[in-house]
């Protein structure tokens, strides 16, 4: 099963999925960790070049095309050989984040930002996609740390990117279920254990 968390910045995703993949292996499962960009030498290249390089200018296009690099690679290299082990593949960001980023954000096609993630990823896609939800001004207000590229383009740019978010759960409600993020992480982690409770017996 291959499972991604996704949401904006500072909605607690890297701490959700920590917690879901301790949990998942407590329960015996045999789980492996991503996020995306980076895991791999390629994507961690790829992620220190978007996200840490202030001078740096990418347009939109360039920047999308990096990331795809990322996933692709990641694809390749851990995810589809893990599924195909029988592992449980648990990933901080995928696709979704691309579209949503660089689409309703940066201004791209979205459905063209679609066709291009399934090429690049030759159709892997998760199972189960769970967004963290809240308001970007709050969520944003979470991150204590200096903002890396991307959480600096501005309250507006993710407000937009909200938006999209919910706006692609909304046209595949089957594959993306929207937390409330805006609660104690046990809370959230609550939610997002019975969701993929669900959906594992489902598969079974």
């Amino acid at each position: 099963m291959f499972i991604s968390i996704d949401g904006g910045d500072g909605v607690g995703k890297s701490t959700q999925v920590a917690l879901l993949c301790q949990w998942l292996e407590q329960a015996g499962h045999s789980v492996v960790r991503c996020r995306d960009p980076g895991t791999t030498a390629l994507g961690e290249a790829v992620r220190e070049l978007l996200l840490n390089h202030h001078d740096l200018h990418v347009c939109r296009r360039a920047e999308m095309l990096l990331y795809m690099a990322a996933r692709a690679q990641l694809a390749e290299e851990l995810i589809r050989p893990a599924l195909q082990q029988g592992k449980i593949v648990v990933s901080d960001r995928y696709l979704l984040a691309n579209v949503v980023y660089q689409g309703y954000g940066g201004g791209l096609d979205v459905e063209a930002l679609w066709r291009v993630g399934e090429l690049a990823t030759d159709g892997l896609m998760p199972d189960l996609t769970m967004l963290l939800d809240m308001p970007a001004e709050a969520a944003l207000a979470r991150i204590a740390r200096t903002h890396d590229r991307m959480e600096q383009q501005g309250l507006e740019f993710h407000c937009r990117v909200r938006e999209g978010f919910l706006k692609e759960a909304a046209r595949q409600p089957d594959k993306i279920v929207v937390i409330d993020a805006a609660r104690p992480p046990e809370a959230v982690q609550a939610d997002i254990r019975a969701t993929v409770q669900a959906r594992v017996g489902r598969k079974r």
